[in-house]
């Protein structure tokens, strides 16, 4: 009996075939956009290819309102951009490996360096909806890591300081935080906010902390930005849902473009 390839295996197999489709044999940078930041892609430069994320293999069709189910190769200056608009969400229950497969190809394609967004609630009353905030550290909840054996992965300064200095360099009043997983896909309660800000976080979400951890082990370097698309449950007193999150993240479009095709080619 053929044994089932690994995840290590499948990110190849993928790569291999992502570069027949696109027919670019190797991709510089990769960006993994979060809910909300799907109409800032089209400031990132001229689309050379589009393919469905299913057209590789380990894939699986987008499950949540608001993602697109493509893969995007664009050519922003001199460099080769591999932009996957959608993500696998660990609560979608297809394991963790699933949730990484993108980052693992993108570093098989030749990424040295991906960018990690994603839509999420802020705890900063100062911060409001449609603001972009850098990643300075994280905190994962979800009790997993993407990384199979004794493979020990120093994770100091995973979200990189170079980069986010780059960042600055582009937006001055950029703010930075510290990004918290919660498995998902229920929001969090009043009292899961105190707790948060008890132990230091500043931005909550259900997502980029597992992909963060895939991409320090295979050697890219890591810029994570959130979109602050509503203020975390309790401090405004209003219910949370998932539209809010995707009109903020068209209300801000054009500033989170504006930052990605500034930043994207300088890294």
């Amino acid at each position: 009996m053929t044994a089932a390839p690994t995840p290590y295996d499948l990110a190849e197999q993928a790569a291999a075939r992502l570069a027949e489709l696109t027919g670019v044999a190797r991709h510089d940078v990769a960006l993994v956009l979060g809910s909300g930041w799907l109409p800032a892609v089209d400031a990132l430069g001229e689309a050379t290819a589009e393919i469905d994320t299913t057209d590789l293999p380990g894939f699986s069709a987008a499950a949540v309102a608001g993602h697109s189910g493509k893969i995007r190769s664009i050519k922003s200056g001199d460099r080769q951009l591999l932009v996957f608009l959608s993500r696998t969400h660990y609560y979608e229950g297809k394991g963790v490996a699933a949730v990484v497969h993108g980052v693992r190809t993108a570093a098989v394609a030749g990424c040295r360096a991906i960018v990690l967004t994603n839509g999420c609630g802020g705890l900063k009353d100062t911060w409001e909806p449609g603001q972009p905030v850098l990643i300075s550290d994280h905190i994962n909840l979800t009790g997993r890591s993407p990384i199979e054996g004794a493979n020990f992965v120093d994770l100091t300064d995973l979200y990189s300081t170079r980069l986010r200095a780059l960042c600055r360099e582009v937006d001055p009043t950029l703010d930075e935080g510290v990004y918290v997983q919660f498995p998902g896909p229920h929001y969090e309660t009043p009292a899961e906010i105190n707790m948060v800000r008890a132990i230091g976080g500043h931005l909550v979400g259900m997502s980029t902390t597992l992909e963060a951890i895939a991409a320090r082990e295979s050697g890219m370097e890591v810029l994570g930005i959130s979109l602050v698309t509503n203020l975390a449950a309790g401090i405004t007193g209003e219910p949370l849902d998932h539209a809010e999150v995707l009109e903020a993240g068209r209300a801000a479009a054009s500033r989170m473009g504006s930052l990605l095709s500034q930043v994207v080619p300088r890294i």
